[in-house]
C-alpha cells in the first residue's frame, strides 16, 4: 500500500476513535481496568491525543513525532484491551463476543507496527521498488 494512502487512513481512524471517546465515552470507560484512577478522565486524554495523532500525521513537520506518539498511546492504552478479554467484559453498545476481544489483542501490535513505519524516512520516488 502506498505510505501516503496508509498515512491517512491510519489518521482518519485516530481521529475517528479519538472522537467517539469524547462523544461516547462510557463504552471506553468500562474497558478501563479498575486499578486505574479517573476512568473517564482518562477516556477523555486518549481520545484526546488519539485526535491529536491523527492530526499529527498529517503534518509533514511533525509527522514522526505523531507517530512515536500513538506507539506509546497503542501501548497505553492496551491494559484496557487486555482486562476487556481477561475478564469478558460485557460493553454497552459493543457485540459480546470473547473471540473478537482476545482477537483485538494482536491487533494493537499491527497498530503500533503502522505507526512505526511512519517514523521511518519517505524513501526518494527513485529509490521505491515497485
Amino acid at each position: 500500500m502506498n505510505k501516503t494512502i496508509a498515512r491517512w487512513f491510519l489518521a482518519l481512524g485516530m481521529m475517528t476513535a479519538g472522537t467517539f471517546h469524547w462523544l461516547t465515552p462510557h463504552p471506553f470507560v468500562q474497558m478501563m481496568p479498575t486499578f486505574l484512577p479517573y476512568p473517564l478522565e482518562l477516556v477523555y486524554i486518549s481520545g484526546f491525543f488519539e485526535i491529536l495523532g491523527g492530526v499529527g500525521l498529517l503534518i509533514p513537520r511533525v509527522r514522526r513525532a505523531a507517530a512515536w506518539g500513538l506507539i506509546l498511546l497503542f501501548i497505553a492504552v492496551f491494559p484496557a484491551n487486555i482486562n476487556m478479554a481477561v475478564n469478558d467484559l460485557v460493553i454497552d453498545g459493543l457485540p459480546h463476543n470473547l473471540v473478537a476481544y482476545w482477537l483485538r489483542l494482536p491487533l494493537q501490535g499491527v497498530l503500533i507496527a503502522w505507526a512505526w513505519w511512519f517514523t521511518q524516512p519517505d524513501l526518494p520516488a527513485s529509490q521505491n521498488i515497485r
